[in-house]
């Protein structure tokens, strides 16, 4: 391998995805081993490093061309040696020049003073926190600030991160591409506004509320001047995600909805006071969607604030069929089966979504409303070909008949579905219809029943979710 042109080995290398595979080839020749140094720009370590500050001076020194770090305590105990601390990041910033990406996961032992020497890598353009107790807004301040590349951020479960002056750094600065901040108790959804006019490059946005610490700030009066003095635009957002977040016309976040035009995918999960008029809004705007989650909370969740939850209703559904031609993926979640929201879809809602748009997915969990009716109607839906079925209690051995019929699906997925059973998958045995058939969890389905009722099949059975 020795002659092989110095390219063609950098190929090889970039080829191989196993660590220890890497590791062994480089050990068949001095040269080989050269090049393998030369070209390693990814490393992860965590609980196995240990000495942690030496074996990382020693990797650091080894592979010089490093771009991404990860570094990951998941599991960690105390009895599996140190963890790395803040000089790890001092010499992660003196030898890896050319680091582009750092992740930072479980990290206990890492504070402020250790962001302060991330200062060093000019060319950081993505930094990743999950659950760093010891980092405060102060040491993410000092990052942005020195970082001057950083266009992705990722807080998660951050507890000391409480104000927001970072934000608004960023939000001045303008760079700032791919954000997620994640149950980061002291930080709100208005504080959002902070980003400023650096909504304006912002592509991909993650913003969930701890839902423990949610519903107490409902209460208060919380400000949102800043939302309506401040004219958001967010030409660029391509996916934007909300967890547990109060998304009330006329205030928050409900302003963003109705300004994205290049939205492709959105995901609302048991987000608060979403309205027929917030999805009119995202219809007229963002014409290139093609990817909806929808988890709707039930009142049972909050009965304090009923009044306050989703009040999404067919009209939601017929105005996103009517403004968004290019959709392809819909989901359906309700978190409670038997109680529904007060105001919630119907069949009908669904069907016009698949009559006027290439649905091409298509997942229901826990809608009771959808039953053997709605599957007969997907006989006509000429582009769907992934549909999945969980706890859809209405669904029949009738309705699943159907499915034989359906011009182009190739996967099928059922879970927890109570009304179906084995008489109900014969007509695809043998069919050649499905490419993929996944059951997990129906009662009334037999491991012998899905033999030979697609291509691949796959099946499993835990019925504690019964009891």
């Amino acid at each position: 391998m020795e002659r092989l042109p110095e390219s063609l080995l950098m190929e090889i290398f970039r080829r191989i995805d196993k660590t220890s595979d890497r590791n062994s080839l480089s050990l068949v020749s001095k040269y080989i081993h050269f090049i393998e140094r030369e070209q390693r720009n990814f490393l992860r370590v965590g609980c196995g490093l240990h000495p942690a500050t030496e074996a990382l001076t020693s990797l650091c020194i080894r592979f010089p061309n490093l771009k991404k770090i990860e570094i990951i305590y998941s599991g960690w105990m105390s009895n599996l040696g140190k963890q790395l601390d803040n000089q790890g990041l001092l010499v992660i910033s003196s030898h890896c020049h050319s680091l582009s990406e750092l992740t930072l996961s479980f990290c206990s032992f890492i504070n402020d003073t250790g962001l302060g020497y991330l200062v060093s890598c000019k060319n950081l353009m993505s930094f990743k926190l999950n659950f760093a107790p010891a980092i405060s807004s102060n040491g993410i301040l000092s990052l942005v600030v020195g970082c001057k590349k950083l266009n992705t951020l990722h807080l998660i479960r951050c507890m000391k991160v409480s104000s927001v002056e970072w934000l608004e750094y960023l939000g001045r600065v303008g760079t700032l591409e791919d954000l997620v901040i994640k149950n980061c108790r002291a930080i709100g959804e208005d504080d959002l506004t902070k980003l400023g006019l650096g909504w304006r490059k912002l592509k991909h946005l993650e913003f969930e509320v701890d839902a423990y610490y949610r519903y107490p700030k409902i209460c208060n009066n919380i400000s949102v001047d800043r939302w309506l003095k401040q004219e958001v635009s967010c030409d660029e957002l391509k996916e934007l995600s909300l967890m547990n977040c109060i998304i009330a016309s006329g205030r928050g976040l409900s302003f963003v909805l109705g300004k994205c035009r290049s939205l492709e995918k959105l995901h609302l999960d048991m987000c608060i006071g979403v309205k027929d008029t917030d999805m009119a809004a995202l219809s007229q705007c963002s014409k290139s969607l093609k990817c909806l989650s929808f988890h709707l909370p039930s009142q049972f969740l909050a009965p304090v604030l009923v009044n306050s939850l989703s009040q999404m209703t067919d009209d939601s559904l017929r105005a996103l069929a009517q403004g968004c031609s290019m959709l392809e993926e819909v989901e359906l979640c309700f978190s409670d089966g038997e109680f529904p929201s007060i105001s919630c879809f119907t069949q009908n809602g669904i069907l016009a979504l698949i009559e006027s748009c290439p649905i091409r997915v298509l997942v229901l969990n826990s809608c009771c409303f959808f039953n053997d009716v709605g599957l007969a109607a997907l006989c006509t839906a000429h582009f769907l070909e992934h549909l999945e079925l969980v706890k859809c209690q209405e669904i029949t051995d009738e309705g699943i008949m159907l499915v034989v019929s359906f011009p182009f699906l190739n996967t099928l997925k059922l879970c927890k579905c109570l009304g179906v059973t084995d008489d109900g998958l014969k007509p695809l045995v043998g069919s050649g219809k499905l490419g993929t058939l996944i059951v997990e969890d129906c009662p009334q389905i037999s491991e012998h029943g899905v033999q030979g009722t697609a291509r691949s099949v796959s099946y499993k059975q835990d019925l504690s979710w019964l009891y």
